[in-house]
């Protein structure tokens, strides 16, 4: 079974350096499975694409590129003296349907910023950009394919996960030209690694609404994603007494409602239905099935599991009391992560040196960040998003923000070079 994808062939300007970087990424953008839209999920036809053209980008800087066998490319800028360790810098180059261009790919453009700015200046540490091949969760309904890779839990049975169309992981890859087989060759060493570095757009409001241009992760919070199946009993709407029926949509409905009330009722916790699908879905025909997706973040594990575990009772409370039932699965438990204090701090000193405030935050969406951080330190640095919008098309980035996340990321790798040299 094949898959059609859309994406242009147009190359990359061979004078990269006379682009700006949100000139950078609009370019990446437009390499989409989709005409009208920025679709980019794992391993499609576009990322050959954006591959090109981030290797002609790299290349000429005298970074030595190659892509691993789960599909992230990589470009090396070598330490002054060979065999030194190396600073991680890195996000996503996929996207969601109907994206922004800015979301994860940001932080890739960013990195080969920083090693222009550098105009051939070695350091006593190497540099390697990552740009992951998946962050997003979109093809497999699994997020973080590309990370997960290098900190070695891109296991077999990811591998053999499918996607709609059937298609698993594993072939994937293979159609893409890389070897399954040989995903581990990408773990990280930590011996090896300094830390690891991700500019992102905040994705959210507070930095607009305080008017930084830069913020300063200091943990990522936990994730809980789950569905949950309403099992009713389709009947024809129209002879069916309303006490007789076993509506799936009417149970599911009140329980998020009740998703909601929790949510608001406890600080620290956001929790969010997004996806609700509906069997058989006929106007004149009660549900007999719904599909509803449950997300659930804090930045406090116990708490948030102990949502989830409350959400789910409420869930089986509504169903026994419309002599329903209700069935639930987990798809992810992401533990809370924080940032490595003494990247933070340095991080934190570079954004003071250049004339921005060190504001510290939580980051409520996921990142790879904190999946690297199962292996080595991580630290992460916000650009603000003008309307605190994101994964949408009319997601943007401030000329000045990206100047500043350049001067800060400087700054730190001098840092860096200071501690390290």
């Amino acid at each position: 079974m094949s898959r059609c994808w859309f994406h242009r062939m147009g190359t990359a300007p061979t004078g990269a350096h006379e682009m700006t970087v949100i000139e950078k990424c609009r370019l990446l953008a437009s390499f989409s499975e989709e005409p009208d839209y920025i679709t980019r999920t794992f391993l499609s036809a576009p990322m050959h694409d954006v591959h090109r053209t981030l290797r002609q980008w790299m290349e000429p800087l005298g970074m030595r590129v190659w892509v691993d066998d789960a599909g992230n490319l990589h470009g090396y800028y070598p330490a002054a003296i060979p065999g030194g360790k190396r600073i991680l810098i890195g996000s996503h180059v996929d996207t969601v349907p109907n994206a922004g261009a800015f979301d994860g790919v940001l932080g890739v453009v960013l990195g080969i910023q920083l090693v222009e700015e550098l105009a051939g200046r070695k350091m006593s540490f190497g540099i390697e950009l990552v740009a992951f091949s998946e962050e997003e969760g979109v093809r497999f309904g699994v997020p973080f394919l590309g990370s997960r890779a290098l900190v070695g839990t891109l296991d077999s049975s990811l591998l053999a996960t499918k996607d709609k169309l059937g298609i698993t992981v594993a072939e994937a890859i293979q159609a893409f030209g890389l070897q399954p087989e040989n995903v581990m060759r990408a773990i990280v060493n930590p011996e090896e690694v300094l830390g690891y570095l991700e500019f992102h757009i905040e994705q959210g409001p507070v930095l607009e609404s305080m008017n930084l241009s830069l913020g300063l992760v200091t943990a990522i919070a936990g994730q809980s994603r789950l569905e949950l199946i309403f099992h009713g009993q389709a009947n024809h709407a129209g002879t069916t007494p309303m006490n007789l029926r076993s509506d799936a949509v009417a149970a599911a409905s009140a329980w998020v409602c009740q998703v909601e009330q929790t949510a608001k009722a406890t600080p620290g916790l956001v929790a969010t239905v997004g996806r609700f699908e509906v069997t058989p879905g006929a106007g004149n025909v009660i549900a007999s099935e719904v599909r509803a997706s449950l997300d659930v973040r804090s930045a406090q594990d116990n708490l948030r599991l102990a949502s989830v575990t409350s959400l789910i009772e409420d869930a089986n409370t509504i169903c026994a009391a419309r002599k329903m039932t209700v069935s639930c699965t987990q798809l992810l438990d992401q533990q809370a992560v924080f940032c490595d204090s003494g990247l933070v701090n340095a991080l934190a000193a570079a954004m003071s040196r250049t004339g921005h405030q060190p504001h510290r935050m939580v980051s409520g969406a996921g990142h790879d960040a904190m999946i690297m951080q199962q292996r080595v330190p991580v630290a992460m640095l916000f650009l603000r998003s003008p309307g605190g919008i994101s994964h949408h098309p009319s997601e943007s980035v401030l000329p000045q923000d990206v100047d500043a996340a350049v001067h800060a990321g400087l700054a730190f790798l001098d840092s860096l070079e200071a501690n390290h040299g």
